[in-house]
């Protein structure tokens, strides 16, 4: 993604507006995602959205494991790769957020975390349409960005895990950050060797700063 003529541009509108936006986005290459999937593909499980209903839908992408997702509806590791599994049985590519609280950081626990989450998270899970977002969770809201230095230490480490995971396959994923991206910080974030671009939160809500964003300035 780094060669930002060949930027992919993902959004994920909420579910009551995915219907309108895969209507508007016909014809164009802007990608459709949801922000959320359950993972069973049918039964009795009042107001949860199933991955074929998404599919059905125009969605191309979900985004799974997202860590509010983790903290208010107590969605584990487990949980995540079952949402996972789900989505890629009805053909659609994930976006599978990790990251660290402040507490864990500032213990020292980074790599322990992002290390569990992506052996549990991503267990017996294809390397095709597999996207990593790496958030941490102290700078998503909070107006906290990672450092570039940062940023890049965690991308490697995560570049360096999923080698050990998927040998040489492991890169054919797309590693991206999440956490408080600007128009004013993407383009030192972007510079980073292992970042392979964002996850945008509150600077997509306005035209000119995500547009901004997607058209990021190399910087050597």
């Amino acid at each position: 993604m780094k060669d930002i003529a060949a930027v992919d541009i993902v959004i994920a509108p909420p579910f009551t507006s995915l219907a309108c936006a895969a209507e508007m986005l016909r014809g164009t290459n802007v990608i459709l995602a949801a922000q959320n999937v359950f993972y069973e593909d049918k039964g009795a499980y009042t107001g949860e959205i199933s991955a074929s209903m998404l599919s059905d839908i125009g969605c191309r992408y979900v985004i799974i494991g997202h860590s509010e997702r983790r903290q208010y509806f107590l969605e584990d590791d487990g949980i995540v790769n079952r949402k996972i599994k789900a989505a890629k049985k009805a053909g659609l590519g994930v976006i599978v957020c990790i990251g660290e609280l402040l507490a864990e950081r500032e213990g020292g626990r980074t790599f322990e975390i992002l290390e569990r989450q992506m052996d549990k998270g991503l267990k017996e899970i294809a390397t095709d349409s597999t996207v990593i977002a790496y958030e941490p969770v102290w700078a998503i809201g909070t107006g906290k960005t990672a450092t570039p230095e940062q940023a890049q230490e965690a991308h490697a480490y995560i570049r360096g895990r999923l080698r050990v995971l998927y040998g040489n396959r492991a890169d054919e994923f797309c590693i991206i950050y999440g956490g408080s991206v600007t128009p004013d910080n993407v383009d030192s974030l972007m510079a980073c060797e292992d970042v392979d671009g964002a996850l945008v939160g509150g600077a997509s809500l306005k035209v000119e700063s995500f547009t901004r964003i997607v058209k990021f300035r190399k910087v050597q």
